[in-house]
Parts: C-alpha cells; structure tokens; sequence
C-alpha cells in the first residue's frame, strides 16, 4: 500500500459501519476497515472505502484475534468514540 492508499484522518473521525452504524478500525497495512462487533471487514481500494454491506467479508475468529492484537501492538482504536 502506497501512501496515496492512506484514508484522511478527517474521513476516518466520520465514517461509520453502514449496518451498526458504529466505528470502524482502519488497519492501514491491511487495506481494510475493520468492525469488531460484527467481525466484518471492508476493503479499502485506491484509497477509498468500500463500506457497501452486500461486500463486507465475515472474518473468522482467528482473524479477528489476529486484528485486535495487531491493533493493540500498533495503537490502532476505533475511528470514533460512540
């Protein structure tokens, strides 16, 4: 992922899971935005989210254990206090 792949930190205080309507984690080095509660991914392309429900990916437990540890060693927190 290039630099021109990263998401505006002012986007990220806005955008929101469109199902949850909750934050979203943004694991730059994954190109994803990532939501805990619903262990649903969604790729980011070009440096532009694709937050569209119908292409979200399930993520599996192993997954999700991997992303919040990654997220833990990096200091990665979700794009928005609820």
């Amino acid at each position: 992922m290039t630099t021109d792949d990263q998401l505006d930190p002012r986007l990220l205080e806005i955008l929101a899971c469109p199902e949850d309507k909750g934050p979203l984690w943004y694991f730059a080095g994954e190109g994803v935005l990532y939501n805990p509660r619903l262990r649903r991914s969604y790729e980011v392309r070009d440096g532009i989210p694709v937050l569209l429900i119908d292409t979200a990916t399930a993520v599996s437990s192993d997954e999700h254990d991997r992303l919040m540890a990654l997220a833990t060693a990096d200091g990665i927190g979700p794009s928005f206090e609820e």
